[in-house]
């Protein structure tokens, strides 16, 4: 049966299955917690092309997407490096553009989600009624929009169409083989993550199922949503994983400021993705475990 299925990958060969030129993709996390960067530098060394792009808050993992000139369209709401600095990789491709930037609101872009995961086909909205977003993709003749009157009360809805992006990938802190999936702390990505029609995750580490079993009662993704797990240790590292370690705040002030030159940005590609041969050597790249040991949570605060 699926559910019993051995779903452990490792990441390049997962990375592989991703299409090589257009797929529909969302990714977990927020801003600068739990980016999957992992599976996004190998999807940079891998060339992977023509992404459609669908994100509730984008984070550093779009980002270097963009900035690697991987992709075609961008559907979110808002995002950030957070308190290191703004989107410029992305602002820039908007402003020359390279990319079909959708903008929704938050609310409206993860009822879009909600929907897929629930498998119907759209999901009535009032948030985006009277916003200059609403008209913006109307003027761009979004199909994902409809605005109708409700049968049911005679007001005005926004009927927004279901997402099931083809991949999703997350970053957790757990999971066992079979794809049981432990998010600790705050879990913005669940109806993101059960609407995919491939969900990839990868994890700080792999549990036995005895462990699973003991501890059932943390699992938020139970195994018949997960296409694959991959261990990947500090996998979103310089971003940060609650209970596991905080985001690296000197790694990612050098990246925001390296991010507002293309050619800069270009050689940060060059030396610590395309110049790396995996996640590993990444690390050691950025300073290996002593750099690391730095940034390792306290297990009763998390942080």
């Amino acid at each position: 049966m699926i559910f019993l299925k051995n779903k452990r990958l490792e990441l390049s060969e997962a990375v592989k299955e991703v299409p090589e030129n257009g797929c529909s993709i969302s990714f977990g996390g927020f801003a600068i917690t739990r980016n999957p960067i992992a599976f996004v530098n190998e999807m940079i060394r891998q060339k992977k092309k023509s992404l459609d792009i669908y994100q509730v808050i984008a984070g550093m993992d779009t980002e270097l997407l963009v900035g690697a000139g991987s992709v075609k369209s961008l559907s979110y709401s808002a995002g950030s490096l957070d308190r290191f600095g703004r989107f410029e990789r992305i602002n820039e491709a908007i402003n020359k553009g390279e990319i079909d930037v959708r903008e929704y609101t938050l609310l409206s872009l993860e009822m879009r989600f909600l929907a897929g995961s629930m498998g119907i086909p759209f999901i009535p909205n009032k948030s985006l009624l009277g916003t200059d977003m609403l008209n913006d993709l109307i003027v761009k003749n979004d199909d994902a929009i409809r605005i109708e009157i409700s049968p049911f009360d005679n007001e005005r809805y926004v009927y927004l169409k279901q997402l099931q992006p083809d991949i999703v990938v997350i970053h957790a802190q757990y999971a066992d083989e079979k794809g049981n999936i432990i998010i600790e702390g705050p879990s913005w990505d669940l109806e993101v993550a059960k609407s995919a029609k491939k969900l990839y995750v990868t994890v700080e580490k792999i549990v036995s199922s005895e462990y699973i079993k003991r501890h059932c009662e943390k699992v938020v993704i139970p195994s018949v949503f997960t296409h694959a797990v991959i261990e990947v240790p500090f996998g979103a590292f310089p971003t940060a994983v609650y209970k596991a370690y905080d985001y690296d705040s000197e790694f990612l002030t050098y990246y925001a400021k390296i991010n507002k030159n293309a050619g800069d940005f270009n050689n940060y590609l060059n030396e610590y993705v395309y110049g790396t041969r995996n996640h590993d050597d990444f690390l050691n790249k950025t300073g290996g475990f002593s750099r690391l040991k730095l940034i390792i949570a306290d297990p009763v605060s998390g942080y």
